[in-house]
């Protein structure tokens, strides 16, 4: 995927980064070490672009995202990703994924299920494991089978994972969160 520029933006889990081109979103990238080894990455992957302001769509793409990072609902389906170089079944995959809203989950197997072919579960994971849209894709939101994590590609594995499943207060299998015990508030330090 070409990106013609990229910019990093701070959210509740750090520094990210996001590439855009003429067609929309071409990657997003979670947090590395740190803002410089971030950018060293986007610049790696994307040699031809340069760092900018993001333009008013991407801006917006940046702000929807940094809002559900923060806690908020917010449905991020309206961001356009070019998906032009993703290989058609990682397309399908994407899709189901981006129909599962914050704070649900689901298993590789449902998603298998979701684009049509249940016996996909492995292929389902490598597919969220190629993902290049990480939180507007929300590959975190689909786990292995029982309610365990699975795998998780970013930096920090699957304490990320679950870091965004908890902001976003997902219930993972059939028992309560620390926010359904407490009225969905959460408790502030030393309470």
């Amino acid at each position: 995927m070409k990106a013609r520029a990229f910019a990093l933006f701070e959210t509740a889990i750090g520094s990210m980064a996001i590439a855009w081109g003429s067609r929309g979103v071409v990657a997003v990238r979670l947090p590395e070490a740190d803002a410089m080894a971030l950018r060293a990455r986007m610049v790696r992957r994307f040699p031809d672009a340069r760092e900018e302001l993001a333009p008013p769509g991407v801006d917006l793409a940046v702000r929807d995202m940094t809002r559900l990072i923060a806690g908020e609902r917010v449905d991020l389906c309206r961001i356009a990703i070019d998906m032009a170089d993703v290989p058609e079944f990682n397309a399908r995959v994407y899709a189901a994924a981006r129909a599962i809203p914050p704070g649900e989950t689901r298993t590789y197997g449902e998603v298998a299920e979701a684009i049509g072919d249940r016996t996909a579960a492995r292929a389902v994971g490598a597919a969220l494991g190629a993902n290049p849209f990480p939180v507007i894709v929300p590959c975190h939101r689909v786990l292995a089978a029982n309610g365990r994590s699975g795998g998780f590609s970013a930096r920090g594995g699957v304490a990320t994972k679950m870091r965004l499943l908890a902001i976003e207060q997902a219930r993972i299998g059939s028992s309560p969160t620390l926010f359904d015990e407490f009225g969905g508030l959460p408790l502030a330090v030393g309470s």
